[in-house]
């Protein structure tokens, strides 16, 4: 489950009339149609929750960007954020407290080094048994001992933890590739 919303808006940059790159003559547009991709000087995405900007990212095609246009720029895009989080938050009022069945989860667990033998086996077949005996997507295994177990249904991932919890019980096993 996320822990707020997160919103992103396009914005770009148009010349007025004055065929120049000024602050008066630079009209900030919010990215409707990508017009301003094709025939602006810039084009800005960005992306966060109320609280503030989270990422973003800048084209631009011209020389002369200034600091109070690029504010304007930022401002209008925190107004357009807000307001689509806001018309978000209509949708639904708060995070939901567990992901649904058809999202992959992730279970994060540590064992000893010298215990990645054991949860790999010879040629990897305790790993891929392990993944096929829980219906996991996944299981993997970092040098420093630190486990991702990934799947649909965290009754079954949580089983697979307990079995990795059992089989490195102990510690020992002959590091990374089983009996070395």
């Amino acid at each position: 489950p996320i822990k707020s919303p997160i919103a992103g808006i396009a914005m770009g940059m148009l010349l007025g009339d004055k065929g120049t790159v000024s602050d008066e003559n630079a009209v900030i547009v919010s990215d409707i149609l990508g017009t301003e991709d094709a025939l602006g000087t810039m084009d800005f995405k960005v992306a966060g929750n109320s609280e503030g900007i989270t990422t973003f990212q800048l084209d631009i095609k011209c020389e002369g960007l200034t600091l109070e246009t690029m504010a304007r720029a930022l401002d209008q895009a925190r107004e357009g954020r807000l307001h689509i989080l806001a018309e978000m938050q209509k949708a639904l009022k708060e995070p939901r407290a567990e992901l649904p069945s058809t999202v992959a989860k992730v279970l994060k667990m540590k064992i000893a080094a010298d215990s990645i033998g054991k949860v790999i086996g010879p040629g990897g077949r305790q790993i891929r048994a392990l993944i096929e005996d829980f219906g996991l997507a996944n299981i993997n295994v970092e040098e420093s001992g630190d486990v991702q177990i990934s799947g649909f249904e965290m009754g079954r991932m949580e089983k697979a933890r307990e079995m990795i919890k059992t089989l490195t019980a102990g510690g020992g096993g002959g590091g990374r590739g089983g009996g070395r």
